[in-house]
């Protein structure tokens, strides 16, 4: 019986594998289920049903298609490493000193604290979690808009739009750009040549639209102006010799990453490295509980599902049609790829978008050329993860901080969301299509 069925879903394996995908992606639309509960099933069956191996060896020789090979070890080993720095450097205090700095150089303006407050989140989100990054500056932007007696919601949103935008600036700002670096074998320092550039501007530009957005609602007292302009911040740091340990661990972690191309040494052992020095001075088993273990854990099930639609060959399908709709246009293909996943990621998690799409171009590689393939990568990098603004669903940091808002007495609306969203996607997408367009097709 079960070599039938075996024999049967070897028969139909793309079908089969194409079906697992979209029922899953279709669960974790729903949100009823945890997503990293649909993407275990669905690896479960995956393997079950034969579309990957169970077995590591083949007639004497390693199996192409077993399942832990369609794992990728140094995304989950990145994300684990740096999810560990972050949560010993966030106990420090360190983060929010740096904030509470900044805020106190605005003097209290309502205008200066949204622009202060964009872009240390754009910049922090370039080398942490966006999640973590709007965790960190939430109770210090309810305690400042308390103190200037102003709505929270325009600072919250422009955090949200911040984080994915400056999120994208690096290989380690936002998963997709993780997933993507390690199939392309594209560099931090690639990240950061190619598309940090972009991304000052697009964050310059939004910042200017949200003033445009919100400036009715920023005004206060000068009383209260000066209360935040007087802070005070020297209580802030709450372990001073753990901190300068972080801050040490964090900046020569980053500095491994831009000596990548000299040193070779892959970004996920830099952070390896980093992560065990700082747990030499932790309890493991506390920190190891700060780690967002169902995000490790949804990007190895998800990393196998895929793998079964990969060998199955129809990821290679995919790529075919995507080249028989452009007729080979390098243009028109950068244009669909970027377009496309700007607004899908606004509706799915690009997680899982990503994971489905870094196949397919490393198809259109094997194909085209890597030439010809190396400006899609910008392109869905920017997509995947500028799309995120797009609803509030769209990305795991825009759900955490409408939940939040709302916990604190200030709902955001989904419509509310997406009538600042969806202008901030439409600008972010346009300005990527004109740069990738000058400086990689014309």
């Amino acid at each position: 019986m079960i070599e039938q069925l075996h024999n049967i879903v070897q028969a139909h394996s793309i079908t089969v594998s194409a079906a697992v995908l979209l029922v899953a992606y279709i669960f974790i639309a729903l949100e009823k289920i945890p997503k990293v509960t649909i993407a275990l099933v669905g690896a479960a069956i995956t393997i079950l049903l034969g579309l990957v191996s169970q077995t590591k060896n083949l007639d004497g020789a390693i199996d192409p298609h077993y399942f832990i090979n369609f794992v990728d070890f140094n995304v989950i080993f990145l994300l684990v490493s740096m999810m560990i720095i972050v949560s010993i450097a966030a106990k420090s205090g360190m983060f929010n000193w740096v904030a509470n700095k900044l805020l106190i150089l605005t003097k209290g303006h309502p205008v200066g604290v949204l622009i202060v407050l964009g872009i240390f989140t754009a910049v922090a989100s370039a080398f942490l979690d966006n999640v973590t990054t709007v965790i960190l500056i939430m109770p210090v932007t309810f305690f400042i808009a308390d103190k200037l007696g102003i709505n929270p919601v325009p600072y919250l949103l422009t955090e949200v739009f911040a984080s994915n935008i400056g999120g994208t600036a690096t290989l380690i700002g936002d998963p997709p750009n993780i997933i993507i670096g390690s199939a392309a074998g594209l560099s931090f320092m690639d990240f950061v040549n190619e598309l940090t550039p972009v991304i000052a501007v697009i964050m310059a530009v939004v910042l200017f639209v949200l003033w445009l957005f919100f400036k009715k609602d920023l005004h206060t007292t000068f009383e209260k102006m000066e209360a935040v302009a007087n802070l005070d911040n020297s209580k802030t740091i709450t372990d001073f010799p753990l901190m300068i340990r972080s801050a040490v661990v964090l900046a020569l972690v980053i500095f491994g990453f831009v000596l990548h191309d000299i040193t070779h040494i892959e970004t996920c052992v830099t952070a390896m490295l980093g992560a065990s020095f700082l747990l030499l001075f932790e309890k493991p088993k506390d920190i190891f509980c700060e780690v967002e273990w169902n995000t490790i854990f949804f990007f190895i099930g998800l990393f196998i599902i895929i793998g079964g639609l990969e060998a199955s060959g129809g990821i290679a399908i995919m790529a075919k049609w995507v080249l028989n709709v452009t007729e080979g246009s390098q243009s028109a293909t950068a244009m669909i790829i970027l377009w496309a996943s700007g607004l899908i990621s606004g509706v799915i998690d690009n997680i899982p978008y990503t994971a489905t799409m870094t196949p397919m171009l490393l198809e259109i590689s094997n194909v085209m050329g890597v030439d010809y393939t190396y400006p899609l990568w910008w392109c869905l990098s920017l997509g995947a993860c500028l799309g995120g603004n797009f609803t509030i669903i769209g990305a795991a940091a825009n759900v955490i901080v409408s939940e939040t808002s709302a916990h604190h007495g200030h709902k955001i609306e989904f419509m509310q969301f997406l009538k600042y969203g969806f202008v901030v996607m439409l600008i972010s997408l346009a300005l990527s299509s004109v740069y990738i367009w000058m400086k990689f097709l014309n």
